[in-house]
């Protein structure tokens, strides 16, 4: 199958192959999801039978993150490893709070850029852009004609690395890409990242890995301590790093075990 980018380019969707983003799509309940990544989503759910629990508590994060950071006044959004529209989206959560808030969303994936239109239905007094481009190269999107149209980096931006660093397998190389962008960014500006982990599960992290690494997807878990080392310089907000539903929860969340989440988040300030 394949569709054609809004320069009239074909993608090519390979959806013989079990892709990352529809397999998360499928732990969700979407529908932008095919056979292969059905096979696939199966056997991660045999081996971590929560991973339908663990995508939506790292969806809600998303949501409540979103939310405070708007409503603490930030109005530029910059979200890298965007994957699958799935509404609400962030630029839903945040315009929802400022009309005005602007959203530079960022993927290399052909399947995002075949969905993007979907993220640009901005408020008429914001502003969504898309860009195509690899978090493995945070220079090219600092650099990048989208950005500019977007995000102005003399003042504060909210940068968002949901469930994205565990697919960066090195260590130095997932290090490098924080750092680079954490640097770009004005003081007040804010990091957002949840993270897969093996901490509440060691077998059944190994287990999960070793299914997307069968379907040609490499994963790096990481331990608590990993994971902060991210922040590194900025400050965490109140609770810290913690699990994905435990991060300001609105109630229903706490009912879920932290071994069912296998993740953990925060939201840091630069100072």
């Amino acid at each position: 199958m394949e569709k054609r980018d809004d320069e009239g380019d074909e993608i090519d969707l390979q959806l013989h192959l079990a892709h990352s983003a529809r397999m998360y799509d499928y732990y969700l309940g979407g529908t932008t999801n095919f056979a292969a990544d059905r096979e696939a989503a199966g056997q991660a759910i045999a081996v971590f039978p929560s991973a339908r629990v663990a995508a939506r508590a790292n969806r809600a994060f998303m949501h409540r993150s979103t939310r405070l950071l708007a409503e603490q006044g930030i109005t530029q959004f910059l979200d890298i490893g965007t994957g699958i529209p799935t509404s609400p989206n962030l630029h839903e959560v945040a315009q929802g709070v400022n009309p005005h808030a602007r959203v530079l969303y960022v993927d290399n994936d052909p399947i995002v850029l075949a969905h993007a239109q979907a993220l640009l239905l901005s408020s008429p007094k914001g502003r969504t852009v898309y860009l195509q481009a690899d978090v493995a190269d945070p220079a090219a999107i600092l650099t990048s004609p989208e950005l500019e149209q977007a995000i102005d980096l003399r003042a504060p931006v909210a940068l968002s690395l949901i469930a994205l660093l565990h697919f960066v397998p090195g260590d130095e190389d997932a290090s490098r890409i924080v750092e680079h962008l954490k640097e770009a960014l004005a003081p007040g500006s804010a990091l957002v990242i949840s993270h897969g982990t093996p901490d509440f599960g060691p077998a059944e992290a190994e287990r999960i890995t070793q299914v997307y690494a069968a379907a040609g997807t490499e994963v790096r878990m990481r331990t608590r301590e990993e994971v902060e080392h991210f922040f590194d310089g900025w400050y965490l907000l109140d609770p810290g790093l913690c699990p994905t539903h435990r991060w300001r929860p609105e109630g229903v969340e706490l009912e879920i075990a932290d071994a069912q989440v296998a993740a953990y988040a925060g939201v840091a300030v630069k100072q």
